[in-house]
């Protein structure tokens, strides 16, 4: 009772010297929110060296400027993180806007490796009045070329310094460039020999598995749409090359070259098999044991009945 009658004259006085419980908790909240505000804007001005980017990004100096910041106004740093995420088109562009900042050799520099991994040019000592922006030109239009006529595109490459004379290093070109198109390419390969040899050993397929390892051969070097010599040559080239990488697998297994090339042919039959609309009858995994071990004799039918799950899981092994 005494309690009850202190709480309801300390709530008068509160009242009167204007200090409710929600008055008061109002004006709680409300320091916190400012000393909140005041610790995120003193934590923006750490950022970047003390320099308010914040600021920059929200601060207008005329209409003119809205829309986005100048770039010269931002750290060199920020600005060409900014300007690496754009195209060489795009970079163009802005050069027109900022010409010092997109026109800087670093970025035309990531634009060429990153499109074409590997040039001889990139281990030379620059010729007088190089610059990456023009290699890019060149390359793009070397590229181009190569799509129309490969030998017509690797001359030019070799006219303008950008390769040299070599198997291994148009190899390492081909290795190393996404932007050559795969038809021409697959003609190309068949008519250089020498080039295709260079190619199959850039490969590493050491710890992979044979079916995983036989898509990214063709990932690169893209299958024949028709069975014949340049196929058999692929596969048996690809043969090699793994038991190669995986000497200590092969003996483990018991397999030489001419068993894995016949399950590399094998996998191939199994894809079209199990991929094709036109096939009704798909071949079961019983039966691709059978077949396959009557090929080859000293595979064992756990490690057949593996490839068929990966194939019959994962897909086309040439798609």
């Amino acid at each position: 009772m005494g309690q009850g009658l202190w709480r309801v004259v300390r709530n008068q006085q509160l009242q009167q010297e204007g200090y409710s419980e929600q008055g008061y908790l109002s004006r709680e909240q409300s320091r916190r929110m400012a000393a909140s505000s005041i610790s995120n804007t003193s934590h923006r001005k750490q950022v970047q060296g003390g320099i308010d980017i914040y600021h920059l990004l929200k601060t207008r100096k005329s209409k003119e400027q809205e829309g986005f910041i100048n770039l010269e106004m931002l750290p060199p740093e920020l600005s060409f993180t900014i300007l690496s995420y754009l195209n060489a088109t795009d970079l163009c562009l802005a050069s027109c806007v900022w010409q010092d900042l997109a026109n800087d050799e670093l970025l035309w520099q990531g634009l060429c490796k990153s499109t074409w991994g590997h040039c001889s040019i990139y281990n030379k000592n620059p010729p007088l009045g190089f610059s990456f922006r023009k290699l890019y030109m060149q390359l793009d239009e070397g590229s181009l070329t190569f799509n129309a006529n490969p030998d017509e595109g690797v001359n030019y490459f070799m006219s303008k310094g950008i390769l040299d004379d070599s198997p291994k290093e148009i190899a390492k070109f081909i290795f190393c460039t996404r932007t050559l198109n795969w038809k021409k390419l697959r003609i190309y390969l068949d008519e250089r020999r020498d080039v295709l040899d260079d190619l199959v050993t850039l490969h590493n397929f050491r710890n992979q598995f044979l079916p995983n390892a036989l898509r990214e051969f063709f990932r690169h070097i893209h299958a024949p749409e028709e069975r014949g010599e340049y196929l058999e040559t692929l596969i048996t080239k690809f043969s090699h090359r793994f038991c190669a990488c995986n000497p200590d697998l092969m003996r483990e297994l018991g397999l030489s070259p001419d068993a894995v090339y016949v399950l590399c042919y094998s996998l191939i039959l199994l894809s079209i098999d199990l991929t094709s609309p036109h096939v009704k009858n798909k071949m079961s995994k019983r039966e691709f044991i059978r077949n396959t071990r009557r090929a080859a004799q000293n595979i064992s039918e756990d490690f057949v009945g593996h490839l068929y799950d990966n194939i019959y899981l994962i897909g086309h092994v040439a798609a």
